[in-house]
């Protein structure tokens, strides 16, 4: 995997190496996102406590991030679409870093609930902003691993968060207020970043990727096409299993397995390594297949499904008594989870390139809607029953039930001239 983006990241012209030096930085946008979203989860403890947070209302504040997460998606989706990209997503990092740095003041639980919807609306448009960004930078058969970059960067900022929230977190139980800050901060770094390198011409596409063509759809027979209805019901479950998975993983080791926070702190650093590693080698089995003539869609849902088999081992991490099986059970599980991702990206940019802000946003909905419902149902089902097990179980199956859907619902291999490389 290393060799092959090695390989993609030696091309031969000046365009290429401003596309992967884009990617690199969608990467540490993705990382900042995710750092500002799991300093939640890994003070959920201590936030728990200080608020005397039920599992129910704990799992509200994840539903309502993702309610507006959706909101953010659509509305910043329309945007990526009509405005300059390297301009609007300066301004989204700015916005979605600011609500991290005001949750720092969160006094009451309706406080902190308002906070966490604020974020969710604002990072709603890292993915639209993002994922046109690669869909004009690089060509289908490219994409996967392109996302890959981006997705894995998830991995690297949640990677990063329980070391600094344990560096940053005093015994004092509301010493999370100043991490949240801290790590809110970050985000203006990017921003300086991304305006000093990356040109007004990096993120323009040929005419004939931003104008619909005479053959192309309208934008409603896109949503309702049977392509649109499987990206629907794909993202629906394995953004379930994710968030789930994302969300409640230190909840599970300190309240359901007794792991001390320091422990669950390391263990939760350790596990998104090992889905920044099923990220990046989604994205890079899939080229590596593809590029040795298995037809693109093929590589894609066989990867999909490998990834969506690895899932299932969550459905057996809670019932085991041995540490060293539930930590090998949720990292192979954590794995596969995210890399399932890539792959959906790379499908959702063979749907529309003259559309694909509004296309991510438009999906973006079925993506939170089912698990922000999910996330005050699963802290519901664990108040209900004094476990996490049945939770956990239920979402295993979600990933492989995708596969199911893209397999036997996509179709052919697109063929249409916005898959092509683009010239410079």
């Amino acid at each position: 995997m290393g060799r092959l983006l090695l390989e993609r990241m030696k091309p031969a012209h000046s365009h290429a190496r401003r596309a992967w030096l884009v990617c690199g930085l969608l990467l540490l946008a993705s990382a900042i996102n995710y750092m500002d979203r799991q300093t939640l989860a890994n003070a959920s403890v201590r936030i728990t406590r200080e608020f005397s947070l039920s599992q129910e209302q704990y799992g509200n504040l994840e539903a309502w991030f993702g309610y507006a997460f959706a909101a953010g998606s659509l509305f910043f989706g329309v945007l990526a679409d009509r405005l300059p990209l390297r301009w609007l997503y300066a301004v989204v990092v700015a916005l979605w870093s600011g609500a991290g740095f005001v949750t720092g003041y969160a006094d009451t639980y309706p406080h902190l609930l308002i906070c966490r919807t604020l974020l969710g609306f604002c990072e709603g448009g890292h993915w639209p902003c993002a994922i046109k960004a690669t869909r004009l930078l690089l060509d289908a058969r490219d994409r996967s691993l392109g996302n890959s970059v981006l997705q894995s960067g998830t991995s690297i900022g949640a990677i990063i968060t329980p070391l600094l929230m344990q560096a940053l977190m005093t015994p004092e139980v509301g010493s999370w207020r100043g991490a949240f800050q801290a790590i809110a901060a970050i985000g203006l770094v990017w921003i300086v970043l991304w305006l000093a390198l990356v040109r007004r011409n990096d993120l323009t596409a040929a005419p004939d990727a931003t104008t619909p063509s005479a053959r192309e759809p309208s934008l409603w027979k896109l949503i309702l096409s049977r392509r649109m209805l499987v990206i629907f019901a794909v993202i629906a479950c394995i953004n379930t299993t994710w968030q789930i998975l994302r969300a409640w993983l230190p909840k599970l080791l300190q309240e359901g397995r007794g792991w001390s926070e320091s422990h669950a702190l390391y263990f939760n650093s350790a596990w998104f390594v090992a889905t920044d590693i099923g990220c990046l080698g989604a994205g890079a089995l899939a080229v590596w297949l593809a590029r040795r003539g298995l037809p693109v869609t093929r590589a894609r849902v066989l990867v999909f499904a490998g990834c969506g088999l690895m899932v299932t081992a969550a459905a057996l991490a809670p019932f085991t008594r041995s540490t060293p099986a539930l930590m090998a059970l949720l990292m192979l599980a954590g794995a596969g989870a995210l890399g399932v991702f890539p792959i959906y990206h790379a499908f959702t940019q063979d749907i529309s390139g003259s559309r694909q802000g509004r296309i991510t946003g438009i999906a973006s909905v079925a993506a939170w809607i089912l698990p922000a419902w999910a996330q005050r149902g699963f802290g519901w089902l664990a108040d209900t029953t004094g476990s996490f097990k049945t939770g956990f179980v239920l979402i295993a199956f979600l990933p492989l039930l995708a596969a199911g859907i893209l397999a036997l619902g996509w179709g052919r291999d697109p063929q249409s001239q916005s898959d092509q490389p683009r010239t410079p």
